[in-house]
């Protein structure tokens, strides 16, 4: 048996190794000292050898020497006279102090120049840009709203786009580089630091911008650090002073109200919850919504845009439907600010006014009278079929839960039913939003079933045929590994075995929080999925882009008003009938809709468009089937009527509180649904 004290012998090698190590990590000196050694232990002998082997060199061996010194002393830049030794002496030491000299200035260069690429690394320095878009915090919208602001640069002249957030400068590049791309004319910056700090705050020119976005984090904690960055943004701008329209967003409703007062007399602020709840109840009973809305608030094709309305002052606003073959009319911007979406045809359009239309660019809406392509002889004249009562099942629960049931509930017809499944029994003030649940359950009866939703055979066990569409909702994120969206396509995952089972089609109206996990979703092409962190960009950017169409983008959410709607063909034109989208237009106003697309019913399963045709040039002739849909701005359904004690309830900018506010709420003179506006048969003069 080998005893402790028996020890195997070192190599030399590793013993060299080991001193040489000690010796380097002593001092600066000893390095130095070694580097000299090894510079003479190369340069000495190979100068000898050029020397010896050189043909013309000296034949004495005092000669010789001297020319090693002169060939080692030229590599080593330490002179090259020659003569007694005190001369090659001091050669050497006025070589040695150039040299160091020399490196201690090139050092210097170099810390310094390191330094600066090291700060302006961090992403501290001053930002001296005008008309610049300021985008302050960090979340999964990010990439979203700085692509669509840089696509909405492509006609115009190019400005900086700048992102302040408390995240390193590079890896914020490398995201953004990966997610936009190569952003063409446009620049994009980068600064690093917290948005709630003034001085930090300062560094990206608030004052000179164009607009501010304040974007909340996922952390539960977001709201209160938006309201933070909107403090800071006042502070720097100063009280009172004419500053940048500000745009922000929050998840609770507790703090739209405080936001908007500390956004300013020019702020606007969205309610991502209660947009996201509202998507989410609309695709219910309108198939393809959420693919006619990421078409229409993306900048890639076509979009809401204002255009002049001189042309038709005076005029009604049916005649200007039919008065641009490139733009699709939706509405009004009246000379005292209002947003009239969906008017009356026989609104009178006042001087002054706007039109709010749906358009590839600014400069592509020219009025042209397409009157002359209506052919009124195929336009349907029988009244529509009515809507009839749904049976919905909605399987899991989340924050935005109650407010998509709430939704729901404002929207359906009397006699609908919900079932919702969830994991755990879920309180009774968070099922039901609004006081009155008897008015509540005559329009849509609720009930609740607790079920272990993580097992697939929950969902197999559910009598999923009766009913007309089911909704899957993810959790909250709890900080755990799991995130929302594993739940989610868990649950997709039973729903299409269950599918391939009965073969049963259903209709699935599914929400994501990861846009990168869409293509994942087991779903049917065409399918509805609305991505909250997706919407909330797009929404922003668009509202960035043009403060008016908030009110828009409000209306259009809303249960009450107009919005955007997915109609048979057959309700405006005959089916099997061929006629222009200017015969449609025409139809739509006589039923006191707009109509701004459509979508082919063979062409629904075939990506990226999915059938959807949004602003058709109006001369475009095509066949319509029964099974064709018209895309409409229309009013869906006559509003629930409010509950005891919402009306005259105001937060601190006088606009309405509650489920039924507005989720688009402005401090400025930009109107919003919940104030009165014009009715149906009242004229704008």
């Amino acid at each position: 048996m080998e005893r402790p004290n028996d020890r195997r012998p070192v190599p030399l090698r590793d013993r060299a190794r080991y001193r040489f190590d000690r010796t380097l990590a002593r001092s600066t000196g000893s390095l130095m000292g070694w580097l000299v050694i090894t510079c003479l232990a190369v340069v000495v002998p190979v100068s000898a050898l050029l020397v010896w082997t050189d043909p013309g060199s000296p034949a004495s061996l005092s000669g010789r020497l001297t020319a090693v010194w002169r060939t080692s002393a030229e590599t080593l830049r330490l002179g090259a006279l020659t003569g007694t030794p005190l001369r090659m002496l001091l050669s050497a030491l006025l070589g040695l102090v150039a040299l160091l000299c020399v490196s201690t200035l090139v050092g210097v260069i170099t810390t310094g120049l390191a330094d600066r690429l090291a700060e302006l690394s961090r992403g501290r320095s001053t930002v001296v840009e005008e008309g610049h878009a300021v985008v302050l915090g960090w979340s999964d919208q990010v990439p979203t709203v700085v692509a669509e602001l840089v696509a909405a640069q492509a006609s115009h002249r190019p400005r900086a786009v700048v992102l302040l957030a408390d995240r390193d400068k590079a890896e914020m590049e490398r995201t953004l580089a990966a997610h936009v791309g190569p952003p063409g004319r446009a620049r994009i910056i980068c600064r690093s630091g917290p948005a709630s700090d003034p001085a930090v705050l300062s560094l990206v020119s608030p004052g000179t911008a164009s607009t501010v976005l304040v974007l909340p984090s996922g952390e539960p904690t977001a709201d209160a650090e938006v309201l933070r960055v909107l403090l800071a943004l006042r502070a720097v701008l100063g009280e009172g002073t004419g500053g940048p329209p500000v745009l922000a967003a929050v998840r609770d409703d507790r703090y739209r109200a405080p936001a908007r007062l500390a956004a300013g007399p020019h702020g606007t602020v969205l309610e991502t919850d209660t947009v996201t709840a509202r998507l989410i109840a609309q695709c219910v009973g309108r198939p393809g919504l959420s693919l006619v809305l990421r078409d229409l608030l993306d900048f890639a094709g076509d979009e809401f845009h204002l255009a002049d309305a001189s042309a038709f002052a005076g005029g009604t606003f049916g005649a200007a439907l039919l008065g641009h073959a490139t733009s699709s009319v939706v509405g009004l911007l009246t000379p005292r600010g209002r947003t009239l979406l969906n008017p009356p045809a026989d609104t009178v359009v006042a001087a002054g006014s706007r039109l709010v239309l749906i358009t590839r660019d600014d400069d592509a809406a020219r009025p042209r009278d397409c009157r002359d392509l209506v052919d009124p002889s195929v336009i349907a004249t029988g009244p529509p079929r009515p809507d009839t009562a749904a049976r919905l099942l909605l399987i899991g629960w989340n924050r935005r839960a109650p407010l998509v049931v709430d939704q729901l509930r404002r929207t359906a017809r009397p006699g609908s039913v919900l079932d919702v499944v969830t994991d755990a029994a879920v309180p009774a003030p968070a099922r039901e939003p609004e006081p009155d649940r008897e008015q509540a359950e005559a329009r849509l009866a609720v009930r609740f079933r607790t079920a272990a939703l993580s097992r697939p055979e929950t969902v197999l066990g559910l009598d999923l045929r009766s009913y007309d569409t089911l909704i899957v909702l993810g959790p909250d994120p709890d900080g755990g590994p799991e995130r929302p969206d594993d739940r989610t396509l868990v649950t997709l995952l039973a729903l299409r075995l269950l599918e391939e089972r009965t073969g049963h089609e259903m209709r699935v109206v599914t929400e994501l929080t990861d846009d990168r996990n869409r293509p994942l979703a087991p779903l049917n092409p065409g399918s509805d999925v609305v991505v909250s962190g997706e919407l909330t960009g797009l929404l922003m950017a668009q509202i960035a882009q043009n403060r008016h169409l908030a009110a828009v983008f409000d209306e259009l959410s809303s249960a009450d008003g107009s919005t955007i709607c997915l109609r048979p063909a057959g309700h405006y034109v005959r089916p099997g009938s061929t006629a222009t989208f200017a015969t449609v237009t025409a139809a739509a106003r006589e039923r006191g809709e707009c109509a701004v697309g459509y979508r082919c019913h063979d062409r629904w399963a075939v990506a990226p468009d999915h059938g959807i045709r949004l602003n058709p040039h109006k001369a475009e002739r095509r066949e319509w089937s029964a099974e064709d849909q018209v895309v409409v701005v229309a009013t869906e359904h006559t509003p629930a009527p409010a509950a005891p004690g919402d009306a005259g309830s105001t937060d601190h900018a006088g606009g309405p509180t509650g489920a039924a506010g507005p989720a688009l709420a402005g401090t400025d003179s930009v109107p919003r649904v919940g104030e009165s506006r014009p009715g149906r048969s009242e004229s704008t003069r």
